[in-house]
């Protein structure tokens, strides 16, 4: 298959049986053998071997390759989510190297395929990839490699500004808000109808419909409700150009296709750690290659103290809940069970285990298998507590073995990636044009230059000024960017006015 050496080619046939054996089901995977200068390359591109041009990528790529040069990083593995997925195997690794980095991309195969979270995504992504590197070279050649940078430059620092849960729901639709019943109490009650034109004359009517619909403009808030995919917004109502338009649709749908990666980093490195470990030790190495195995896959699991490897957690969970499920230990009756003693011998022998792993293998994304199977004893063996370094000894130490603050701690970590979440409260703020955005504040306040970059780069997409409502200095406080300047106004103390008007300014 591919270019791969008749040795090589052996090996990944016989592997990729035993990973079927095993109940892996994934789509044909394209091994391709590459130095370690193309798989710089690619790495840079996101695993792609074609991107449109931008300086974020030759950046990458020099980073990469200067750290392997100077023995500071190696990379191993690389698989893209496509049908037929395709992975990279590097010139000069040992033959277990290639053999444990095939059934690891097995494993990553089978899990891009069946999880839930990967099922909405572009299957052919690899040949859009290269279209869309086609069409922001034809941009260039057309409007200037310096103006197309630039905006480019903008759309990438926007690029986080999605909902990644609509992957499932589908894209929010921007609907206005709903119209108010007519009003007619400015109407003088008529009792005979041949009296309503001289009671009611036409000409007062009509002005008094009027001034209603200048209230109701006033009044109305678009969208009707919050919408957290800034950039579909961005696309469909800013005042853009055609060839902006299309670039900022093509950063997004990269950012959505990226996005479940994100999602279930994890739980992907957790199971493709699992069933090349399952496999190498069972069924692929032999006797001479076990003490490499070994030096290799601990230094891939490695944790540092107070650090989090997703390769660590992710096995370690996946084979504590096999364990788990095995002996019965879940349900009602285990939980209710107060005996030491009783809890530490329980095996109720239910070998539900691999069915249990499959099922989480389908269906979660990091934040939900942390939150579910998350248990006390797994983070006391883990050693998996929140440290402090004692300026003293200049040593971390212990800072709390509190297992709901440390759960806590990993949960807002994972959720949106551990970014802010912003949404657009209004388009029209003020009744000017303006856009009003609206940060989730969640007990950490927005770091002032990563904000001042992302009200820069939307002025520069919406052309009107950009307001931001966030908590800041444990005040409510609301920034303004026109362009020019910013201004800062405190929200501590607004009256509000009526509900629903432009003019008032956001509740937190």
């Amino acid at each position: 298959m591919a270019n791969l050496t008749l040795e090589l080619e052996a090996e990944r046939k016989k592997i990729c049986q035993i990973a079927k054996d095993c109940g892996l089901d994934f789509f044909d995977t394209i091994f391709e053998l590459i130095n370690y200068d193309q798989i710089s390359q690619i790495a840079s591109y996101g695993g792609f071997p074609v991107r449109y041009p931008h300086w974020k990528f030759g950046m990458e790529y020099e980073q990469l390759s200067k750290s392997y040069e100077y023995g500071l990083s190696k990379i191993y593995e690389m698989v893209i989510n496509t049908d037929p997925c395709y992975a990279y195997l590097m010139e000069g690794n040992s033959m277990m190297d290639q053999k444990l980095v095939m059934a690891h991309v097995y494993g990553h195969c089978d899990f891009f395929k069946n999880n839930v979270w990967f099922s909405k995504t572009n299957r052919k992504m690899m040949d859009d990839m290269a279209n869309h590197a086609t069409r922001v070279r034809r941009y260039i050649d057309r409007h200037g490699y310096e103006i197309v940078e630039r905006f480019i430059d903008s759309c990438l620092s926007l690029e986080n500004l999605i909902d990644r849960h609509s992957i499932l729901n589908g894209p929010q639709k921007f609907t206005e808000s709903k119209p108010t019943a007519k009003n007619d109490d400015y109407l003088f009650k008529v009792e005979k109808s041949y009296m309503r034109n001289y009671i009611n004359p036409p000409e007062y009517v009509m002005q008094q419909e009027l001034k209603q619909e200048e209230k109701r403009l006033q009044k109305s808030v678009f969208p009707a409700a919050p919408v957290r995919d800034i950039l579909s917004f961005l696309i469909n109502y800013a005042p853009l150009e055609d060839w902006q338009q299309d670039i900022l649709t093509i950063i997004r749908d990269e950012s959505y296709y990226f996005a479940p990666q994100g999602m279930t980093k994890t739980l992907n490195e957790g199971w493709a750690s699992y069933w090349h470990s399952h496999m190498m030790t069972r069924h692929i190495l032999n006797d001479s290659e076990i003490i490499d195995f070994a030096d290799h896959h601990s230094g891939t699991t490695f944790m540092q103290m107070g650090g989090y490897n997703p390769y660590k957690v992710g096995i370690e969970m996946f084979r504590d809940i096999e364990e788990r499920w095995d002996k019965g230990r879940f349900g009602r009756e285990w939980d209710e069970c107060d005996d030491v003693n009783e809890r530490k011998h329980w095996n109720k022998n239910t070998k539900l285990g691999r069915s249990k792993i499959f099922e989480i293998r389908k269906i979660y994304n990091d934040v939900t298998f942390i939150d579910e199977f998350l248990t006390e004893d797994f983070c006391v063996r883990n050693k998996m507590f929140v440290y402090k370094l004692n300026k003293e000894t200049q040593k971390f130490e212990v800072d709390t073995r509190d297992f709901k603050a440390i759960k806590a701690q990993l949960l807002f970590q994972m959720t949106n990636f551990g970014q802010p979440i912003i949404k657009i409260e209004n388009a029209n703020f003020e009744n000017r044009g303006e856009l009003l955005l609206q940060h989730v504040h969640e007990g950490l306040d927005l770091q002032p230059n990563y904000m001042d970059a992302t009200m820069r780069n939307l002025f520069n997409l919406w052309k009107r000024p950009v307001n931001m409502v966030t908590i800041m200095d444990n005040e409510a406080q609301l920034f303004r960017f026109d362009g020019n300047e910013y201004t800062k106004h405190s929200l501590q103390n607004e009256k509000s006015s009526e509900p629903g008007t432009q003019t008032e300014f956001p509740k937190i």
